[in-house]
């Protein structure tokens, strides 16, 4: 048996084992963003198409299938996925300035070489393409920590009702504390571990620590895990801001509701 067949009767067994019926949703959406992916890919190969506008495109079906064909529709999730889409349009903007001002799209030297007898003119436009590259490398992060925001802060209005808007703000932004910490260290050593193999070509490239930190390939992988910070850190407050409105006007149209009823 294929191996990497073996891994997935394995990943599936352990997964329904521990997560139940969502367990086995997960599961499944870990083969429909794929598809989703692959599809981005495909259509940014056409030179008329917007690589930006693909990608989030993309990011806003990874993200439906990661919070409403796990979690269901409800309003945890809902909140999630708005925070998510309001924090990945405000980080495009930032990812469009960042990937310009420090030049890192296109090929590197170290990745060129290989190319060099093919034509390199393929009329796409490299700065969109990395934006799309650094937006699509995000989304995953992002989803996670707006729904570890919102779902918690659904149980403690739940479990204090009176609590103020305020007070249940704040309690978001301290579950975000803790989640930010870990978060970021995920994303960094996940990046790394998956370049160690560039770390080590550096080494037979007897690159010095300039060298590394100047290569477009090294910055290119750095850029993605700061802005990967950044939005974590950007869709707490986003996510515990709208948590916090909703919960509480649905409380207060739930009040005015029976009032007007006796």
């Amino acid at each position: 048996m294929n191996v990497l067949v073996l891994l997935a009767i394995i990943l599936f067994a352990l997964m329904a084992w521990v997560g139940g019926m969502k367990g086995v949703r997960s599961f499944i959406a870990l083969f429909i963003n794929f598809l989703i992916v692959l599809m981005a890919v495909f259509v940014m190969n056409d030179p008329t198409g917007n690589p930006i506008i693909i990608a989030l495109i993309a990011c806003g079906f990874i993200s439906a299938v990661s919070l409403f064909f796990i979690n269901r529709v409800n309003n945890k999730t809902m909140l999630a996925f708005l925070a998510t889409i309001a924090t990945t349009v405000i980080l495009i903007f930032f990812i469009i300035i960042l990937t310009e001002q420090s030049m890192i799209y296109g090929l590197g030297e170290e990745e060129s070489g290989e190319i060099t007898t093919f034509n390199v003119h393929i009329g796409l436009n490299f700065v969109q393409i990395a934006t799309a590259v650094i937006l699509m490398s995000t989304i995953g992060a992002i989803v996670d920590t707006a729904i570890s925001i919102t779902s918690p802060m659904r149980e403690i209005h739940e479990q204090n009702p009176t609590i103020s808007r305020k007070d249940l703000f704040l309690a978001g932004i301290r579950i975000g504390r803790d989640i930010l910490g870990t978060s970021t260290n995920t994303l960094f050593f996940a990046f790394f571990g998956g370049y160690m193999g560039l770390l080590i070509w550096f080494k037979d490239l007897e690159y010095s620590i300039g060298d590394i930190i100047n290569a477009k390939v090294f910055n290119d992988e750095m850029l993605s895990i700061f802005v990967s910070g950044v939005g974590i850190a950007l869709v707490i407050p986003i996510a515990s801001l709208m948590s916090a409105y909703y919960l509480k006007r649905k409380k207060e149209d739930g009040i005015l509701e029976e009032e007007s009823n006796r």
